[in-house]
């Protein structure tokens, strides 16, 4: 049997106040699709996956160099490597 929820635990009994973070200053209008609270590594692992996925792109659609690829996301060709073996392991 289910337990009772009890009223003033709903949200509609809480004063909200919409604070944000330090990337954005509103939770509400956040462009994220996951908050930064709720992922291990915040919003640094948030970019990285967006990175990431530009950098697939651009390697299997564009066929741009490594280095290109490197120098346009400011990372090193190894990473630009690391994050295309990690990609290849995935489809595998």
């Amino acid at each position: 049997m289910p337990s009772p929820v009890r009223a003033d635990a709903l949200p509609e009994f809480h004063q909200y106040v919409d604070e944000g973070c330090e990337y954005y200053p509103r939770c509400l209008a956040c462009p994220l699709d996951r908050c930064r609270f709720d992922v291990a590594g915040g919003i640094r692992v948030l970019r990285n996956v967006a990175r990431d996925l530009a950098i697939i792109n651009e390697h299997r659609r564009q066929r741009l160099p490594i280095h290109v690829i490197a120098y346009r996301h400011d990372v090193s060709p190894r990473t630009v490597f690391r994050i295309l073996q990690v990609a290849q392991r995935a489809v595998a």
